[in-house]
């Protein structure tokens, strides 16, 4: 059958219309053009799709029929057209996204949810990762974007900060310092301390290093543990003390004290980090939002 989507236009304002001077004039065009394109359409299915008469044109049971289907197909059509203009605006899309154990337990689930609440057509795929893990799927392109601990100093990304948090001593709640609501750096110098790997958590300890060496000790790691869950968890065994962010008070256990820092100054970074040079429209609006969202500080 050779017809397309200007025969089914011009048969459906003939059928709506049931008058084919009428459905000429909303079509703008000549009622003789109008009559040629739908005995085309008849001929090409090979039924009649009206009754004409001088005075009437009535639609056909076959006509019908032709009708709903036609509706069905426009409608159809004008679906994937909407969706494809919001694919190309990003408004419809999938954003994988890295995360830190810092980072979810501070500002970003509201964050991710305000930006939901915008775009409900993008589908967020959250994924929790270290920050060298997350650097490495942004490199492989796995990720769309990553919530690291930072500033990240890498050629072709961009970066935005999140939030900036003050840095706690986390000690269980035995310890003579238990007791105490601040402590100097320096009392904690010869404590065991649990920590994630060097490997995994080499962002921290960028940070972690720099702040004891200035109070004279380089901190003595005895326990090691993949997330913050099991540093905690090692830290309430009184296996050691820790030093993590204060929204470690989101996500604190029994059995463990979390004690401020009078001589710290210094926040830790968490940064949103993407490639520069793979910009899908939906990677655009979350750039956007990030860089409209205020920079939370703790």
């Amino acid at each position: 059958m050779k017809f397309g989507l200007r025969h089914i236009r011009y048969f459906i304002a003939v059928a709506e219309e049931l008058h084919f001077r009428r459905a000429a004039e909303r079509l703008g065009i000549a009622q003789p053009a109008l009559s040629r394109a739908i005995r085309y359409l008849e001929k090409e299915l090979g039924v009649d799709l009206f009754v004409r008469s001088n005075r009437s044109v009535a639609i056909t049971a076959a006509g019908q029929t032709f009708f709903d289907g036609c509706l069905t197909i426009v409608n159809s059509v004008a679906h994937v057209v909407e969706n494809t203009r919001r694919v190309n605006q990003g408004q419809i899309g999938v954003l994988r996204i890295g995360y830190t154990d810092t980072a979810i337990s501070g500002v970003l689930p509201g964050q991710l949810k305000a930006f939901q609440d915008q775009q409900p057509g993008v589908v967020l795929q959250p994924h929790h990762d270290v920050t060298n893990t997350q650097l490495q799927k942004l490199d492989q392109g796995v990720l769309d974007f990553g919530f690291v601990t930072g500033p990240i100093n890498r050629s072709g990304y961009e970066q935005c900060p999140v939030q900036s948090e003050r840095f706690v001593c986390v000690v269980y709640e035995a310890h003579p310092l238990a007791a105490r609501k601040s402590i100097r750096m320096e009392e904690i110098s010869g404590e065991d301390f649990v920590h994630g790997s060097s490997k995994d958590w080499q962002q921290f300890y960028s940070y972690l290093f720099p702040l004891c060496r200035r109070s004279g000790f380089e901190p003595r790691i005895v326990q090691e543990a993949y997330n913050t869950a099991g540093i905690l968890g090692l830290v309430a065994s009184g296996m050691g003390v820790t030093i993590l962010t204060d929204n470690v008070r989101n996500s604190i256990v029994p059995g463990l004290v979390i004690l401020d820092f009078e001589d710290v100054d210094e926040n830790l970074q968490t940064m949103a980090v993407w490639r520069s040079d793979v910009m899908s429209g939906s990677k655009k609006l979350f750039v956007g939002f990030l860089r409209d969202d205020p920079l939370e500080l703790s």
